[in-house]
């Protein structure tokens, strides 16, 4: 007879049990649907089953969040019912049913996959639309393809294939160590330097933007460049002919400068100066190359046949006389010497009504300084006489 602390141990025993194999059902097994627990209801659309099956895990970014209740048949398709755990986060609505393979053997699930994870969120009731699920590849149709791909390699090709593999790499071990070995230090190295070449790609599309960019200006760079290129082709002879008489040309060349040293360098450095003298008087000679035109064409007018008129004017605009009075005047007929009078110039203002002449108004620059023949203006040049620039003594 059983006495009474055993009773109540065996009481005990049995409350425990009921309560751990209520608790198991309903976390793991499921049973707490069967008993009216609540969960929210999605209703999955789906072109197939996709090997779906009732009590199939449901999860959200891998976690479990539910199972499949029930599958049935709809004008298009299939649909399924999703369970949702009512202690299960929140999960988006624009959610991405991705029907997956747990393994090897099948075991499929479905995962929901959220490209943004913000609200709206599943509700009960909730549809996810077939076009926001995606299927798993049905085995059937992975073996086919397989066996239609094994199917077209050439046996014989393959066993080629193999042997020159089995030949390429024959006795090489030693070389392939060395290749793996190499390969996991630069793969180290790579690792180490990641901030750097991390760099190196982001400016490496500041670049690439920028080259998008100038696209038009390197299209129209390469047209060009084809255009001269057809140019040089049609000129191939005549450049064939240039590049077969340059050499006797530069000879030439090379001959006339020894030929021609020191005079030819001291004509470039007096050149310099001449240049200096010119550009000292831009103004003016862009006002003669100005007037030239129409002197040329005042003299054509003065042509009339055989005929020749010229009519002389003095005062228009009247002479200028001041800063000329030392100058003693004598009589047209006397050809007698006479002192050159050197302080003779015109010596009215710049603007002046009279016809204003001399180097002394010329409007910029001013005369160069006179320097003495074979005297250094400075490290560019050298003045010389006329006489040693002609080799007259020599």
């Amino acid at each position: 007879m059983l006495t009474r602390r055993i009773k109540t141990q065996v009481i005990a025993f049995v409350v425990v049990a009921l309560a751990a194999t209520t608790f198991v059902g309903a976390s793991y097994a499921g049973l707490g649907r069967l008993l009216g627990r609540d969960g929210l209801s999605v209703h999955l659309q789906l072109a197939d089953g996709g090997g779906l099956f009732p009590g199939s895990e449901v999860t959200y970014l891998g976690v479990a969040v539910g199972e499949v209740d029930r599958l049935h048949l709809t004008d298009d398709g299939m649909e399924a019912v999703l369970v949702l755990d009512e202690d299960a986060p929140a999960i988006p609505a624009d959610s991405h049913a991705v029907v997956a393979n747990r393994s090897a053997v099948g075991e499929q699930y479905v995962d929901l996959r959220s490209p943004t994870g913000r609200a709206p969120y599943l509700e009960d009731g909730s549809v996810i639309r077939r076009e926001s699920t995606t299927l798993p590849l049905p085995v059937h149709t992975l073996l086919s393809n397989l066996n239609a791909f094994t199917e077209s390699v050439p046996t014989e090709s393959l066993r080629t294939v193999v042997d020159e593999l089995y030949t390429a790499f024959q006795g090489t071990g030693d070389d392939l160590q060395v290749l793996l070995d190499s390969s996991r230090e630069f793969t180290h190295t790579a690792t180490e330097y990641l901030p750097q070449t991390t760099t190196l790609i982001e400016d490496g599309a500041t670049v690439l933007r920028t080259q998008a960019e100038s696209a038009e200006a390197w299209r129209s760079f390469a047209d060009n460049t084809k255009l001269f290129a057809r140019e040089l082709a049609g000129a191939d002879g005549d450049l064939r002919e240039l590049i077969a008489r340059t050499p006797g040309a530069a000879t030439q060349l090379s001959g006339l400068l020894s030929d021609t040293d020191p005079g030819l360098s001291v004509l470039i450095a007096n050149l310099v100066t001449t240049s200096r003298l010119f550009s000292d008087r831009v103004d003016g000679l862009e006002h003669l190359f100005v007037m030239l035109p129409k002197a040329t064409a005042a003299t054509s007018a003065a042509l009339d046949g055989d005929q020749f008129s010229v009519a002389l004017t003095f005062f228009d605009p009247p002479p200028c006389l001041r800063g000329y009075e030392g100058t003693p005047r004598r009589a047209g007929e006397d050809g007698s010497d006479a002192p050159f009078n050197t302080d003779a110039a015109c010596t009215v203002p710049h603007g002046d009504p009279r016809a204003v002449r001399g180097s002394q108004h010329v409007p910029e620059g001013g005369l160069p300084p006179v320097v003495p023949p074979g005297v250094s203006t400075g490290d560019d040049n050298t003045r010389t006489s006329l006489r040693d620039l002609l080799w007259l003594d020599e």
